[in-house]
């Protein structure tokens, strides 16, 4: 139990981590509330949410010394989302969500989960790889409606670069 005595010997936290964790907070909470209402129930994503930033909070001061603080939460969040749907992702599926459903373009994701944008694209290309043709999605047989022309063309579609000619 804390007395009075004990109350005025204890610092209280520094503006700038507590400053820290409120843009913290601003910048990343619509996204992972997006992410996981596409996941769960509205209320389940409230709570979820809600229960990744107080655990976020709780730890901020060890938080703040990882190397990338966006991964740390990120890792827990999607944990969370898994233990609440009862369905665990991979990465590449996580991507694709936030990438082809939310909308976010690379640089945002790479911001929010802690990753790197080229780590990013590849697990985009990657779940590109597994569930086909980028513009379609649809079935084994695109390649053989749309053939690709040159190895070349083919690998920048699978690592989707771009050119002035593309």
């Amino acid at each position: 139990m804390t007395t009075t005595a004990t109350r005025k010997n204890m610092k209280p936290p520094p503006a700038v981590l507590t400053n820290a964790f409120y843009a913290f907070y601003d910048l990343h909470r619509p996204a992972y509330y997006a992410f996981a209402q596409a996941r769960l129930p509205a209320e389940e994503a409230r709570v979820a949410v809600a229960h990744l930033f107080s655990l976020v909070a709780d730890n901020w001061t060890s938080v703040v010394n990882e190397r990338r603080p966006s991964a740390w939460a990120w890792e827990r969040h999607t944990q969370v989302i898994a233990r609440r749907s009862g369905r665990t992702t991979t990465p590449a599926q996580d991507i694709t969500l936030l990438h082809d459903h939310l909308l976010f373009s690379i640089r945002e994701i790479a911001a929010l989960t802690g990753t790197e944008p080229a780590t990013v694209a590849a697990l985009l290309a990657a779940a590109d790889r597994e569930t086909g043709d980028r513009t379609g999605r649809a079935s084994p047989w695109t390649s053989m409606i749309k053939p690709v022309a040159t190895n070349e063309a083919r690998w920048r579609r699978a690592f989707r670069l771009r050119t002035a000619t593309a």
